[in-house]
Parts: structure tokens; sequence; C-alpha cells
């Protein structure tokens, strides 16, 4: 995914992952940078041996951190849009808990409940479609939860909308792009051709 931001920032997330019988990420990048984030990052991310990576650079003070080593890393572990690719091939009104890794800027392993929380109806070209309205819930636990409390960094709750049919498609996500940053609304548009 790739994104250009009117203010000059850019968000680029790329992440390459296997389907058999189960998706399986394999590997996981980032790249944000701009005043649209609280830092520079790039982060980097390798399943076979867990080996992460991550470089930020504060806006307040130019100050650069890197963070490197490994991680002991579950099969269910999905990163980014990845989540959404999971939450469109879940059966109708069913949960899954997964597990994804937030970066800190030193990676934490959590989990992500993902739940159905309503229906909505949505436009679909000249169609009218149902959405399911599926909630991405972090599991912190009482200690991590304790402390991101106290630092001001719980992460909030995500919302996606998916279009459940033949095809699944996803409609619109509404959340952080990254566990520390602002809630963003990302919609598909449809292309209007102008004679």
């Amino acid at each position: 995914m790739l994104l250009h931001f009117k203010d000059g920032s850019l968000f680029e997330e790329k992440l390459v992952f296997t389907q058999q019988r189960v998706f399986t990420l394999k590997n996981y990048r980032l790249m944000q940078r701009g005043p649209a984030f609280t830092d520079d990052t790039e982060i980097s991310l390798e399943r076979a041996t867990g080996k992460y990576r991550v470089k930020s650079k504060a806006h307040k003070d130019g100050k650069e951190e890197v963070h490197e080593g490994t991680l002991d890393l579950p099969l269910d572990v999905y990163n980014g849009g990845m989540i959404l690719t999971v939450a469109k091939n879940l059966p109708k009104g069913a949960s899954e808990t997964v597990h994804t890794v937030a970066f800190t800027p030193k990676p934490r392993l959590i989990q992500l409940e993902l739940t159905p929380a309503g229906e909505q109806k949505v436009l679909v070209g000249a169609l009218a479609r149902t959405a399911t309205d599926y909630v991405f819930k972090p599991k912190l636990g009482v200690l991590l939860k304790l402390a991101a409390t106290v630092l001001g960094r719980v992460p909030p709750d995500s919302h996606a909308w998916i279009v459940a049919s033949e095809m699944p498609a996803f409609v619109r996500f509404d959340g952080p792009l990254s566990i520390t940053g602002s809630v963003w609304r990302l919609e598909r548009t449809l292309p209007r051709w102008v004679d």
C-alpha cells in the first residue's frame, strides 16, 4: 500500500505472504515519513529468521534510534493490510484472534481480536450491498495495558467494513496506520468518467 499525502508525507507498506490452506506472512516492510507522522520510521521483519530492524528519527529533536533483534513468531502473525485479507476471508459472522507485531518502536507481539460488530448498507457502484463492520481490538494484557494507559499510548480499536459475497471486498477502514499513530479513514472510490 502506498499513500502520498498533500503535505509531502509518505506511507509505504509492503508485505509478502503465502496462501496454502492458511495465510502465512513471509516478509514485512514499512516506511513512513513526513509531518503526518510523529517520527520518520523504517521497519523490516523477516519471518524465516524472526529478524527485525526498526529505524526511527524523531521530528522534534532529530534523535535517531535503531532497534535490531529477533522475535519468535507464531504461525498466525499478520501485519498491516494482511489483517484486512484475513477479515475478508472469515466466514460470515465469525470472529478470529490472531497475532500482530506492534512496533512501539521496539516490536511487541500482541493478540488482535477480529469481531463482527454489525452491518451497514453501502452502495457499490449503483448496487446496494451489506457491509459487515469488523472491529479489530488489541488485547494488551493487564501489565501492558496499565503501562500503555500511564503513558497515554493505548491503541484505539480499528474498524474495517467488508462486503461479503462470492468475492469479498474491502470498502472502508477507520484506525491508526501504526500502533501509536493517528486514526485515519481509508475508503475505496469508484472512477467517475468525464465525457
